[in-house]
């Protein structure tokens, strides 16, 4: 007769075996949680299914093996109009057929005809010989729609002025018989590149990857995917659109004064610079053009000034973000009563004018008193002599009667 100490010892032993027994389910089904399903087109469940251990010994994976769906209810035994659906069947309530292989314990299964009266909780079974087990905890909950779920933009990196960017839109394909049709509008060129994918719930889903170069100018417009689902002989549509979010330097940056008309000393005047860009602007830097050379005067996108003499002029805004910077034209600031600078040039002409004058005066003074200190020595007096000796009126008759008596 055992001692009282190890009899309480396999009791113990015995319990444990029993409490770990019960606590395991008899079957392990692995499958979606949620199907987003359209009426008059079919649905495929992923399925998939393991034997815990302390069965393994009991299923035969050589022999045929039975899969069969339950609605609502795993306990099909007090209800068994809730069997929708048993492959060892050739009459269903529900039309399908299970395309895994079960051997494989792929248990993956399409529904055909889908109306609203699908809308349930699914719970799945198999049944072999001597094995038959339900997965009580594990349910396919199969949404049905007259109309399908949006499509999913994304975009994968910054959108930015210049550089070649791919948006992704994505759409389920709850019947992969019938995937829907995925096309795009955007406000630019592109290119696109459709494919059927599996998702990690063993759900496949249409993904479509549009690549193409933004320009500034579509900031803020609008892209469209739009999915078409064929349904027997019609075709469902939906779509999502989204906003361009573009980032590009400062663009359209331009200066202005106001008031705008030419001021008087002492009055205040107002410079504002304007700039689109994204991101906003964050700096703006103000210059007076000094010459030829520019020169920082001010920062702020407004600049206030009392009007001095030396402020008239021409002057220029900057506006920067963390792309890059854009310059504004020029703008000018006139001063009333202020005398308008002279051209440089026009001194140097002038000076140069009158310096050859000058120089020209010179030459013709010095030309006419050379001449003059060249005549013979009392040449002036002769003909002083003569017009004061002669009468009037008689000098040209003395000089023809001499010219005769030559003769």
């Amino acid at each position: 007769m055992a001692c009282p100490e190890n009899m309480f010892f396999l009791i113990v032993l015995f319990m444990s075996g029993v409490l770990a027994g019960f606590g395991q389910p008899d079957l392990i089904a692995t499958m979606p949680r949620r199907l987003d399903v359209l009426t008059g087109s079919c649905v495929q469940i992923p399925c998939s299914f393991e034997i815990p251990d302390q069965h393994k010994n009991t299923f035969n994976s050589t022999i045929s093996t039975s899969g069969v769906w339950t609605k609502e209810d795993p306990h099909f035994g007090k209800c068994p109009e809730n069997v929708i659906f048993n492959s060892s069947e050739t009459v269903n309530i529900y039309q399908g057929k299970i395309t895994g292989n079960m051997s494989q314990k792929n248990c993956t299964t399409v529904f055909f005809n889908v109306t609203t009266n699908y809308a349930n909780k699914y719970y799945f079974r198999i049944e072999s010989q001597p094995f038959r087990a339900t997965d009580t905890d594990t349910f396919v909950h199969i949404v049905v729609r007259d109309l399908p779920s949006s499509p999913i933009i994304n975009v994968s990196g910054e959108v930015r002025e210049g550089t070649p960017v791919s948006l992704n839109c994505s759409a389920i394909a709850p019947c992969p018989e019938h995937p829907p049709e995925l096309t795009w509008t955007l406000p630019t060129q592109f290119t696109t590149e459709n494919q059927l994918q599996e998702n990690p719930d063993q759900t496949k889903s249409v993904l479509s990857t549009v690549t193409f170069t933004p320009s500034y100018l579509n900031h803020k417009m609008n892209i469209t995917c739009t999915a078409v689902y064929p349904v027997g002989t019609s075709n469902k549509t939906t779509q999502h659109t989204m906003m361009l979010n573009v980032s590009f330097s400062p663009k359209d940056t331009s200066a202005s004064i106001s008031p705008a008309d030419p001021v008087l000393v002492g009055s205040c005047v107002n410079l504002t610079c304007s700039s689109t860009a994204n991101p906003p602007v964050t700096t703006f830097t103000w210059f007076q053009i000094c010459g030829d050379k520019p020169m920082q005067v001010a920062s702020g996108q407004s600049y206030s000034l009392n009007v001095t003499v030396g402020d008239g002029g021409l002057y220029y805004c900057e506006a920067r973000n963390s792309h890059d910077c854009g310059k504004s034209k020029e703008v000018q600031l006139d001063i009333k009563g202020q005398e308008e600078p002279v051209n440089a040039k026009v001194f140097e002409i002038v000076g140069k004018t009158l310096g050859l004058l000058f120089l020209f005066s010179l030459i013709v003074f010095f030309a006419w008193r050379r001449r003059t200190s060249r005549l013979p020595s009392g040449f002036d007096m002769t003909d002083r002599s003569q017009g004061q000796n002669s009468p009037p009126g008689t000098v040209c008759s003395n000089q023809a009667t001499v010219g005769r008596g030559n003769q």
